[in-house]
């Protein structure tokens, strides 16, 4: 299943630079979730966990299934960030939009 990815920065940058962090933040996160095909899945699910027990949930109150997708997403979109916007990931308001 294929998903698009836009980068969202209110910093300047330009097309190319958009487009090689976006493939850049692409490839890390297929690598560690272990494929491209289980982006959109594992999103949808960790979006359906955050919107019940909030966005820091609280991994005591979560079944191991769901504790497992959460743990996964954090991984991936943390692997993610730092391949496509390097370790001082958060000295900016980028971020990444997923969709269909």
């Amino acid at each position: 299943m294929s998903y698009t990815l836009t980068l969202v920065t209110g910093e300047e940058a330009s097309e190319p630079e958009r487009r090689a962090a976006e493939q850049r933040f692409r490839r890390a996160l297929d690598a560690t979730l272990g494929d491209a095909n289980l982006v959109l899945p594992t999103y949808s699910v960790y979006l359906r966990i955050v919107s019940t027990y909030g966005e820091s949930p609280d991994v005591t109150a979560l079944s191991d299934a769901e504790r497992e997708v959460v743990e996964q997403w954090q991984a991936a979109e943390s692997a993610a960030l730092t391949a496509a916007l390097g370790p001082h990931r958060y000295l900016d308001d980028a971020r990444f939009e997923i969709g269909v």
